[in-house]
């Protein structure tokens, strides 16, 4: 059995669904958004979370209200289905195609959550698969954007002056200097290094010296190198590391990881990336299948969503690098008391849910 089919057949009854918009400042001139999406019936609620990125794909859609005709009797394939023939940018946002898959996610996983609660089960008992304690990596650039001011390993010491088993995932840039980068190399807590090649655009300074991936490379001999970019120049620099390499921004399916230039040995699964949950747990069978290790992202979640991605990290791949840790790393100031890596089992008893 697939371990979609476990799933795909649970029953589901929807009555209506709302919206929750909420909001972090997460810099004076960034505000992220994200809406949680309760979705209602037989006296139970499940919750997804809608990760787009722009504003304005969260204001259109609170302005317009809960109009989508969701309501009916379903098995969770059939809502999924129901769902393929639905504008769900009906309010006018200028959706782009990752969009797509973020809000089908949020749908998803709010249904996924109510078929559970309505049947009185758990995803992990529905897949009979053991939940584990998850292993998390703390996610920072080590730059500020907008200031002259030199990258610094300061950030990295003090978070590990707060906890000193912390593991981190940075992103280099073409301004980080030698010294630096032997500093961070003598703290050894570092697990992926994201060079950010891989998006059409960022906000922010990318690696695209030779130097600086050759450097990166050679200091952190045992770090993941997430999402290269593939010029012929940087490409030379890889030659002999292709098992390191591992890409995020690029896969939304199986046929994202076998397109890959060479077979890759590790993937991140972000889940919202995926859209429908059939292609998500069709990648995994993939990975499981052939041997592809894999380790989680999140999306800046605000909500439940972050929750859930941890539950799945839980029952696919609780010991790597996931880049999921608790959403209060990621705040500007964040709180004193914060959970530390691995997170114990938080799963609830019925549902799709991960108690944060």
């Amino acid at each position: 059995m697939t371990t979609y089919a476990a799933i795909a057949d649970l029953p589901l009854e929807v009555e209506g669904y709302s919206l929750e918009v909420r909001a972090l400042q997460l810099a004076p001139e960034s505000r992220r958004l994200t809406t949680v999406i309760p979705l209602h019936g037989g006296g139970h609620e499940g919750v997804g979370e809608d990760v787009c990125y722009e504003p304005a794909e969260h204001e259109t859609q609170a302005a317009a209200g809960a109009v989508l005709p969701l309501a009916g009797s379903f098995t969770f394939d059939g809502f999924s289905r129901h769902l393929d023939g639905l504008d769900l940018f009906h309010a006018g946002a200028a959706a782009r195609e990752a969009s797509i898959d973020y809000r089908r996610w949020a749908f998803e996983s709010a249904a996924l959550d109510l078929a559970l609660r309505q049947a009185g089960r758990s995803l992990a008992e529905v897949l009979q698969a053991r939940l584990s304690p998850v292993r998390f990596v703390v996610s920072t650039r080590l730059d500020e954007p907008g200031s002259d001011a030199a990258p610094s390993a300061e950030r990295v010491r003090r978070w590990l002056r707060r906890d000193p088993g912390l593991r981190f995932k940075l992103d280099p840039t073409d301004d980080w200097s030698h010294e630096m980068i032997r500093e961070l190399a003598g703290l050894e807590a570092v697990d992926v290094m994201d060079m950010k090649g891989q998006y059409d655009e960022v906000p922010f300074g990318v690696p695209l010296d030779p130097h600086t991936y050759q450097e990166i490379i050679a200091s952190f001999p045992h770090a993941l190198i997430e999402d290269p970019r593939l010029t012929p120049e940087l490409r030379a620099t890889l030659e002999g590391h292709e098992d390191r390499v591992t890409w995020d921004a690029p896969i939304h399916s199986v046929d994202d990881i076998t397109g890959r230039d060479w077979a890759p040995k590790v993937v991140n699964m972000k889940p919202s990336r995926f859209g429908p949950i059939s292609r998500l747990f069709a990648a995994y069978d993939h990975l499981r299948a052939n041997g592809i290790g894999a380790y989680s992202g999140g999306q800046t979640e605000l909500g439940p969503g972050r929750g859930q991605v941890q539950y799945l990290a839980s029952l696919f791949h609780p010991d790597a690098p996931n880049d999921i840790a608790p959403s209060g790393y990621n705040e500007p100031e964040p709180p004193e008391a914060l959970p530390s890596s691995p997170l114990p089992v938080s799963a609830t008893p019925t549902g799709f849910r991960w108690e944060m």
